[in-house]
């Protein structure tokens, strides 16, 4: 291995351990959050029983189908297939937006059955549920520019074969995203929110 390569492999080891430093550290926010809100629970005033909209399932199955365009989109550029990457890595950036607007749709769902976020009719669940929904979206809008980087690359050719590396970075931070939103899900449901049937209403 010459010097160039020794250089390059350090380099790409440094970044794959910088995007898990990042990833950890989120992850520990979200821990220390979620205990948080288990903690809370057995306040008196907590809210056991909050409708949680049908627009959140929806979207929690729309993040997890672009992890898998986003991933496809890899393999496309591993076989030098660019325009198919180019068109699931524009699927990949349609789902983000539809599961953003689909959030912002559970939101108004929240409130349409009268518990509030802010304000003197807010409570402490609706407000850690909003702390941690937007935190998650947070996350999420960095990870729709990464993905905007990611396609504009693709464009200029950046992406040759065996020169993934930060196609692959992206996609890892994309996967981490999937599965932060579905554990915070699952998580939330499980403590008392109640999911509304899709033919309620």
């Amino acid at each position: 291995m010459n010097t160039n390569d020794s250089i390059i492999t350090k380099t790409n080891r440094a970044k794959k351990m910088m995007l898990w430093f990042g990833m950890i550290s989120m992850s520990m926010t979200f821990a220390g959050l979620t205990s948080a809100y288990v903690v809370s629970s057995s306040r008196a005033d907590w809210i056991q029983q909050i409708e949680l909209p049908f627009a959140f399932t929806l979207s929690t199955l729309i993040i997890i189908l672009s992890s898998g365009t986003f991933y496809l989109a890899l393999k496309m550029i591993q076989s030098d297939n660019i325009k198919a990457a180019q068109g699931l890595l524009l699927t990949t950036l349609a789902l983000a937006i539809a599961f953003v607007l689909f959030q912002f749709q559970g939101f108004n769902g929240i409130i349409d059955k009268g518990y509030y976020f802010t304000g003197p009719e807010s409570s402490i669940t609706t407000s850690y549920l909003y702390v941690l929904v937007l935190l998650h979206l947070a996350h999420l809008t960095a990870g729709l520019v990464i993905v905007l980087n990611v396609f504009f690359k693709t464009l200029k050719g950046k992406y040759a074969q065996g020169n993934t590396l930060g196609f692959e970075l992206a996609l890892t931070f994309w996967h981490f995203l999937d599965i932060l939103w579905v554990y915070l899900f699952l998580f939330v449901s499980f403590y008392g929110l109640k999911l509304i049937n899709l033919h309620q209403n």
